[in-house]
């Protein structure tokens, strides 16, 4: 199709100016609901543009609709663009300068290859049929997340289908990964607070440790996924945070632990939800301390629509993007996403771009050395500009 060929022959022309963008948004990251200069710098952007920006939700999302020539669909096109609190530990020349703010997961490329991919099709809108619509979201990383504010107010009004890509580390440059139906864990996070008598460490008939019920509660825990979950089901439950801290001879009246549970099933989160519960309420019986349950049910399972899937596999299969030298079936991910939030209104896919270094490291995702092929930042424009294209033009075939 030509005007597909000429849109990602526009893309590869412009690939240096992605990387750039790119760098920009590294060096200076902001973390969630506090992404105010990332905003001003995206909102001046396509102000340049034969569009309109507009803020959506709480915080600093941004929807742009690019409106076709003709009537028809309309697909959303979403990339997120807040950072994390991480103390980068990379040698570059483009290191964030923010101390203890990082863009260690991708995010700064995502928004990198939209904004380009945006600009393309504001040149060709009226040769598109339907609507674009593009979606910079803020807030991905901190629940509840920036997705559930855009949605509610109306980012995903009149839109039939959304996709989201994201650049992947632990994935080949060169490889588009994807997968079917349950696709990324759901999650929660619960806060623990157990409060019993503090004391002299020689007279511990005096207090009420609570140090001792929280350990209890540790070792309990590990019982909920052992025996209360499905062998075939998945799950997690990790305590990531144990404060208790004093002095060697003091027993201590207060601890607090904070948690972090994973699963592919919602009827699963219900049961290690209540299973926490459960086992909470039996430690503050047995020891005799007050045990405070602060349980936030978050991120969704992330559900890829099993029509809109294929389609952008066919798409991608079809188009042989020179770039691109493997598409396979991933699997099911462990993290967790927002985006699942899109699926659950209107039937959404979400894939990968591979973006292994070329020196084949292992930089993981949300590490302070987190390092990415920036090559992977044409693929990911060229593989949603053609999924794109054809949607507008060809979106019978779902």
């Amino acid at each position: 199709m030509k005007l597909l060929n000429n849109l990602l022959t526009s893309l590869t022309q412009y690939e240096n100016e992605m990387i750039q963008i790119r760098r920009h948004l590294h060096q200076y990251p902001e973390i969630s609901f506090q992404e105010k200069e990332t905003f001003k710098y995206i909102m001046g952007f396509y102000k340049e543009l034969d569009c309109e920006p507009k803020l959506i939700g709480k915080g600093f999302g941004i929807i742009v609709d690019i409106e076709g020539g003709k009537s028809g669909k309309t697909l959303a096109l979403r990339a997120d663009f807040d950072a994390l609190a991480i103390f980068e530990d990379n040698d570059l020349s483009f290191k964030s300068v923010n101390p203890g703010v990082m863009h260690a997961c991708g995010h700064d490329a995502h928004t990198a290859y939209l904004m380009v991919l945006a600009r393309e099709l504001v040149k060709i809108k009226q040769e598109l049929p339907g609507r674009v619509r593009i979606v910079h979201q803020p807030a991905e990383e901190v629940s509840p997340g920036g997705a559930k504010s855009m949605i509610k107010a109306g980012a995903l009004d009149g839109v039939d289908n959304m996709i989201g890509v994201h650049v992947m580390t632990t994935i080949k440059t060169g490889v588009i990964a994807y997968h079917n139906k349950e696709t990324q864990t759901g999650r929660s996070n619960f806060t623990i607070t157990i409060k019993g008598n503090g004391g002299h460490a020689s007279m511990p008939q005096l207090s009420n440790d609570a140090i001792v019920a929280a350990s209890y509660f540790v070792t309990e825990l590990q019982t909920v996924i052992s025996r209360r979950i499905d062998p075939f089901d998945m799950g997690t439950v990790t305590i990531g945070s144990f404060d208790g801290a004093g002095s060697f001879n003091a027993i201590q009246d207060k601890v607090l632990l904070k948690g972090d549970v994973r699963m592919m099933k919602e009827t699963t989160r219900k049961v290690i939800r209540d299973q926490v519960k459960q086992i909470a309420k039996g430690v503050g019986v047995t020891f005799g301390v007050e045990v405070i349950v602060d349980y936030d049910d978050n991120y969704p399972v992330l559900f890829n629509s099993e029509n809109l899937t294929h389609f952008v596999v066919d798409s991608l299969k079809d188009q042989n993007i020179s770039e691109v030298n493997n598409i396979v079936d991933l699997g099911p991910q462990n993290p967790s996403e927002d985006f699942s939030y899109y699926g659950q209104v209107v039937p959404s896919t979400f894939f990968y771009i591979g973006a292994q270094p070329e020196d084949g490291g292992n930089y993981p995702h949300h590490s302070p050395l987190f390092k990415m092929n920036e090559k992977s930042i044409l693929i990911a424009a060229k593989a949603v500009a053609t999924v794109t294209i054809n949607y507008l033009f060809f979106n019978k075939k779902m």
